[in-house]
């Protein structure tokens, strides 16, 4: 995520164009909201099959997010108008149209603003959010806009742990739909990259970061 928001201010300095990226967690890992001061004294000392469960801070708000057996996008654009809840559907769509394409129709959540009280993301679905036919929160985003440009990226939930998910949240889950714990990541990826071409009408070029941008990375995450 140090990268997210690094690709964010590069992006406003008319370094780099816009990004769309796609990754994992080698670690299972808990992602704290930006503004999300208080979490359950817990997490500090969890661990999973011998190694502690990592807490890290999202550059975007939102609540707690585990980070095991999911997909992490992110997207860095500037030229989105509206109010916030029409840029997350600007950007969302793509989601919408890849997803549908490999056969899981999504809709947009429909929860208030009492997801605060809740350390869970994914246990509330508000407009941000994208859901299954049968109620599944598949797709939980959040954005930092700064100085015209955004940054929105969330985590899709695919194969969770019922029992650590469980251990963290003191809460059950329900399972993913079939489809979408049998898809393997490149299924998913690839369309989603096809449906952002299409949506957002551009090409992409894969690039990989210089030894010289990890090392402003590193700088930044260490210093900020």
């Amino acid at each position: 995520m140090s990268i997210d928001r690094w690709l964010l201010q590069q992006h406003i300095l008319g370094q780099t164009p816009p990004t769309l990226r796609f990754y994992t967690w080698s670690n299972p890992t808990i992602s704290l909201g930006y503004h999300q001061r208080h979490y359950p004294e817990h997490w500090q000392s969890l661990v999973w099959h011998d190694r502690p469960i990592d807490i890290v801070k999202r550059p975007t708000g939102g609540r707690g997010v585990l980070h095991q057996g999911d997909l992490t996008y992110a997207l860095i654009g500037t030229g989105f108008v509206g109010k916030r809840v029409e840029v997350y559907q600007q950007i969302c769509q793509f989601l919408i149209d890849g997803w549908r394409s490999i056969g899981v129709k999504l809709g947009y959540g429909t929860a208030g603003t009492g997801y605060i009280h809740n350390p869970n993301c994914f246990g509330t679905a508000t407009s941000a959010d994208l859901v299954c036919a049968d109620g599944y929160k598949l797709i939980g985003s959040a954005q930092l806009i700064k100085s015209g440009a955004i940054l929105q990226h969330g985590s899709m939930r695919l194969n969770p742990d019922l029992e650590l998910f469980e251990k963290v949240f003191g809460e059950s889950i329900d399972l993913p739909p079939q489809l979408v714990s049998q898809l393997t990541i490149s299924q998913i990826i690839d369309p989603l990259i096809q449906a952002a071409r299409k949506h957002f009408q551009v090409e992409f070029e894969i690039e990989s970061l210089s030894n010289t941008e990890w090392l402003q990375i590193k700088e930044d995450s260490t210093y900020r």
